[in-house]
């Protein structure tokens, strides 16, 4: 009899979508969806501006993003489209050398992350601390609302009472029921009485017009040449570490909210597929929104690939069938669901004064760089390259305070016994040396290292310097106890780190 499944067994079995068995998942992917796809309008044209290009350029590669990652991605549900930090790497090359060069940079980026993920750069997601996915988290809600803050200055009054209206509504409709989001629900009503009242207020209109048509795909123009390539070159590498960064931050993230585990490679792989589509069809690159992320996951419940393909469908839906509806929605209800989003994402367990007070001090320390330096920055790829390497030097702190020397002398006074515990690298090899009296110690020296581990050439080195200065001395040297890695590396090194 033959293994293979029917259609009908395949639908049947474990790998159908959850969306097309329950119509109440379904419902939340298809509302998600929209939320986002309404959100995402006014980011994608915002983003736009940042890289010098027409808003439609932001919008089609926020149509092409989603909908390619939802097919290729790793991790289901997470929004990827035209963001601030991959327009702010690639301005300057629209802005020196022109659209075509900002496009070829876009697939080229795309190609580096590929090689990227192929190359397994989705591991290193584990030496990111939780300090610093902390300070991520809560670096990131304070960008969203400071990207708020002017739309909610030198505007019309009436924006603060929309605003406010807005909020109230996210905050208490959920308590009357959860069948549809509550900021779609924020987003239309207030679009209602500011269009029914006249109300004149900034629009996402305001922001520039959108989209007739949909995009179509070409070749970058430019010439393809060795020059070319260099020129492009250094700005799509830079796309595709801050991308790839961001991105694989943010799956992490929705990962810990949905207490589900996404493939990092292929997410890393299906950015670059994405890119080069994008670059393909004329848009300007992106990489994971974590706010319409936020939104789509933890505001409105989305937990599929459906969601995110349907935000990228309703934004080119939106824009081309109902651009004059949409362009009538008031900015203040936009915003007000992305100041709801920045609450909903700040951590405030880690600021609490009683987590404070448990917290070890270097914790907070890496927390609070990691936030500083995007905040400073406006870029979430460096604060977190930076709080990783902050908390590496607080943690190598931290361990070569543990290695400790003592000293036993025999009771003969023939022999002294030294022994070392702890962990000896680099940080706290250093101090290795200082650790001996060797004028004073008998003519046979033992250092007991069965209770320490030897990581680096900096330890193996400190111990030989140790044993050169006993030798000046006629003074013989015995090392025991290494461990199997600790005896290999010393068999190794010993005796070729000369001048170290």
């Amino acid at each position: 009899m033959s293994s293979a499944l029917s259609p009908s067994a395949w639908l049947r079995g474990s790998r159908r979508p959850s969306w097309l068995s329950d119509p109440k998942v379904l419902r939340t992917e298809v509302l998600g969806g929209l939320v986002v796809a309404l959100a995402l309008i006014p980011e994608a044209i915002s983003f736009s501006i940042i890289a010098g290009v027409d808003p439609a350029v932001g919008l089609f590669a926020s149509f092409t993003m989603a909908v390619t990652i939802a097919l290729v991605g790793g991790r289901p549900a997470m929004i990827s489209a035209a963001t601030g930090a991959v327009a702010l790497v690639i301005a300057p090359l629209n802005r020196e050398h022109g659209f075509g060069y900002l496009v070829a940079a876009v697939i080229l980026a795309g190609v580096f992350q590929i090689v990227l993920g192929a190359l397994g750069v989705a591991k290193l997601m584990r030496f990111v601390p939780r300090s610093v996915m902390v300070g991520f988290v809560n670096s990131l809600a304070v960008l969203i609302f400071m990207a708020q803050v002017p739309e909610m200055t030198d505007v019309p009054w009436p924006v603060y009472p929309l605003i406010a209206a807005g909020l109230a509504m996210m905050v208490f409709f959920p308590k009357l029921t959860t069948v549809v989001p509550a900021p779609l629900v924020s987003i239309v009503i207030l679009t209602v009485i500011t269009v029914a009242a006249g109300i004149a207020v900034p629009t996402v209109g305001d922001k520039g017009d959108l989209p007739s048509s949909l995009p179509v795909p070409g070749l970058p123009d430019v010439p393809f040449t060795l020059d070319t390539l260099t020129t492009v070159a250094p700005f799509a590498f830079a796309m595709a570490l801050v991308g790839l960064m961001e991105s694989l931050m943010t799956a992490k993230l929705v990962d810990d909210i949905t207490d589900t585990r996404s493939s990092k490679t292929r997410e890393s792989v299906g950015q670059g597929v994405a890119n080069i589509v994008t670059g393909f069809f004329g848009g300007m690159g992106g990489c994971a929104m974590i706010g319409q992320t936020m939104i789509n996951v933890r505001v409105s419940g989305a937990r599929t690939r459906l969601s995110t393909f349907l935000a990228g469908a309703f934004l080119m839906v939106l824009c081309i069938v109902f651009g004059p509806v949409v362009s009538d929605i008031p900015m203040a209800a936009l915003v007000a669901v992305m100041v709801m989003v920045s609450v909903a994402t700040f951590d405030w367990h880690s600021i609490a004064p009683r987590t404070l007070r448990r917290m070890p001090l270097g914790e907070t320390v890496v927390m609070l760089v990691t936030v500083v330096c995007v905040v400073a920055t406006h870029n979430l790829a460096i604060g977190v390259v930076v709080g990783s390497i902050t908390a590496m030097v607080v943690f190598a702190r931290r361990v070569a305070q543990l290695a400790e020397v003592t000293a036993v002398t025999d009771p003969d006074g023939a022999t002294v016994v030294y022994r070392v515990t702890g962990e000896l690298f680099f940080a706290s090899s250093n101090e290795l040396v200082g650790q001996f009296s060797y004028g004073t110690d008998p003519d046979r020296v033992v250092i007991d290292l069965s209770a320490a581990h030897i990581w680096d050439a900096s330890s193996v080195a400190a111990l030989d310097a140790v044993g050169t200065k006993y030798a000046q001395r006629g003074k013989t040297v015995e090392i025991v106890g290494l461990n199997e890695p600790s005896a290999r590396m010393h068999k190794t090194l010993s005796g070729e780190l000369a001048g170290s």
